[in-house]
């Protein structure tokens, strides 16, 4: 969706407007939309309280924010370094040249540090929104108030940075939030920690930051139902900003790395939560898919995999991609091709070297809206990606990933050290990638071809540096904040050729993906 189809319904103030015909302006819009029922009808009343009382509320913060505003740029001076640093991870979070939404956006500085394409900042102050004008000038904003959006249209992400602490009706803004969403918005909330009520309360008082009034301290499990009772999902939380004073070295090793460890996350600023919205309505229809086969050296493995291979969606095909064998995996795959009419199969000869260059080759020759990537040696049986496509077409994730770890595996399927290198490697990853990966190294893995092409458009992020494919497409789902599922597959012993996995080699490689982990996801 472009610029030119979302549109901002609210009072707007002529940029010559006195304060205080713009807040009575204000005033005024929250009253009609009360009076006339739109979006304020009987289900979505405040908290079962008379309008009157959230009018107050909205006039108290409202006079509040705009009597702060004439010293905004001193406030934030003393907050500093607590700024920059929420400026750093929203820009980790968000890619540039996304539609972005941000609610109590004030003088838009966070909003215009992410360098939308097309940014849109409300707010109930109209003196910090004049100041939003003036210091962002492409960016839009508009005056109105979060329980009640004057917005229309779809966003890549919707920002709510410490606001949902200071609103009246918390679960009213996130409900008003769905007409705003797609399948792929991402909704970012963060809000101080209630372990900071006491040190923060000291700061307005000492003046080192901007007074606030009664706040609702909400925890982080408060806020996840909260989301969840207006249809949202948490794909991932996590913690930030150790400390927030100006001591260059101290800050930049509290904020970037003490922070991400345990027992000093327990002490960390703020929370932060990213959201996805769940539409219990969408009809969901059957999709094409396109199945990458990597084969090397999968000779006597190629006519199982026609014969136990399901048919998936509205339109299916399978890619097969030679890895220059040393047997007949190339004549085989013609062969089968010819003698299987019913797939629409074609054979495509790898020149570069890896299951990640023969993944991202196969990707590049898919046509279908889901791609889903089996191993040739079949020890996950074809037969289970029948479940991985119902799991994304379902909406119970966004990136699917194969999980060997679960059931008992076939005798020989693998080696005890593996098995043990693979939990470790499993655990880890879920740490660092704020999300449950229980197995990082199953070949089987199944995500919408939009959100792949996403992730190959932010690869430079990362560069080349995986020869499995499987962390370039765990990282970048990561990185785009996509809801990962595992799925727990029955993983047996191969019943032709020889594993392609060197362990010792593979595992120095594996050590290599946990420190560059570190480097690109966890420690930014």
């Amino acid at each position: 969706m472009g610029a030119s189809n979302i549109a901002i319904f609210a009072t707007r103030p002529h940029k010559k407007a006195s304060p205080k015909i713009a807040f009575a302006l204000c005033v005024e819009y929250f009253r009609k939309t009360a009076s006339s029922g739109i979006s304020l009808c009987k289900e979505s009343r405040f908290l079962g309280t008379s309008m009157d009382q959230a009018v107050l509320y909205l006039k108290e913060r409202t006079a509040h924010w705009d009597a702060t505003a004439s010293g905004r740029r001193q406030w934030l001076n003393g907050g500093a370094c607590y700024h920059k640093r929420l400026q750093q991870v929203l820009q980790n979070l968000l890619p540039p040249g996304l539609k972005v939404l941000e609610i109590g956006c004030g003088a838009g500085d966070l909003l215009a540090s992410v360098n939308p394409a097309l940014g849109v900042g409300v707010d109930i102050s109209c003196r910090h929104l004049a100041q939003a004008r003036a210091r962002h000038p492409r960016l839009r904003f508009a005056l109105c108030d979060g329980h009640r959006l004057g917005v229309r249209g779809a966003f890549d992400a919707v920002i709510i940075s410490d606001l949902v602490n200071d609103l009246w009706d918390v679960q009213a803004l996130f409900t008003g939030l769905a007409p705003l969403c797609s399948d792929h918005t991402r909704i970012i909330v963060n809000s101080s920690s209630k372990l900071w009520e006491i040190p923060l309360t000291l700061a307005i008082h000492l003046r080192l930051c901007t007074d606030k009034l009664r706040q609702n301290w909400l925890t982080v499990p408060d806020i996840v139902n909260l989301l969840a009772l207006a249809d949202f999902e948490v794909v991932r939380r996590w913690r930030e900003v150790l400390c927030p004073f100006p001591l260059p070295l101290i800050s930049q090793l509290c904020n970037k790395i003490l922070v991400k460890l345990p027992f000093f996350s327990e002490l960390a600023l703020t929370n932060l939560i990213v959201a996805r919205f769940k539409n219990p309505s969408a009809a969901r229809s059957e999709r094409s898919v396109s199945v990458v086969i990597p084969a090397r050296n999968e000779e006597g493995n190629i006519e199982r995999i026609f014969s136990e291979m399901p048919r998936l969606g509205s339109a299916m095909e399978l890619i097969f991609v030679e890895g220059n064998s040393s047997d007949r995996t190339r004549e085989t795959i013609r062969a089968a091709l010819k003698h299987h009419p019913e797939f629409s199969g074609k054979l495509v000869l790898q020149q570069g070297k890896g299951k990640g260059d023969a993944v991202r080759l196969g990707f590049s020759q898919a046509r279908h809206d889901i791609l889903i990537v089996l191993d040739a040696d079949c020890t996950v049986p074809p037969g289970d990606l029948v479940r991985f496509y119902r799991a994304l077409l379902e909406g119970k994730g966004e990136f699917i990933n194969g999980v060997r770890l679960v059931y008992p595996m076939g005798k020989k399927a693998m080696q005890v050290f593996n098995l043990i290198a693979n939990k470790l490697f499993g655990g880890t990853f879920s740490w660092l990638l704020d999300q449950p990966v229980k197995d990082t190294l199953c070949g089987t893995k199944a995500l919408w071809r939009a959100d792949y092409e996403s992730i190959a458009k932010n690869r430079a992020y990362f560069g080349d540096f995986d020869p499995f494919g499987d962390f370039d497409l765990l990282f970048g789902a990561a990185r785009l904040n996509l809801k990962i599922t595992d799925m727990p597959v029955r993983y047996a012993q191969r019943s032709y050729g020889a594993t392609n996995i060197s362990r010792w080699r593979h595992g120095l490689l594996l050590l290599r993906m946990v420190a560059f982990a570190l480097n690109k996801i966890k420690f930014v």
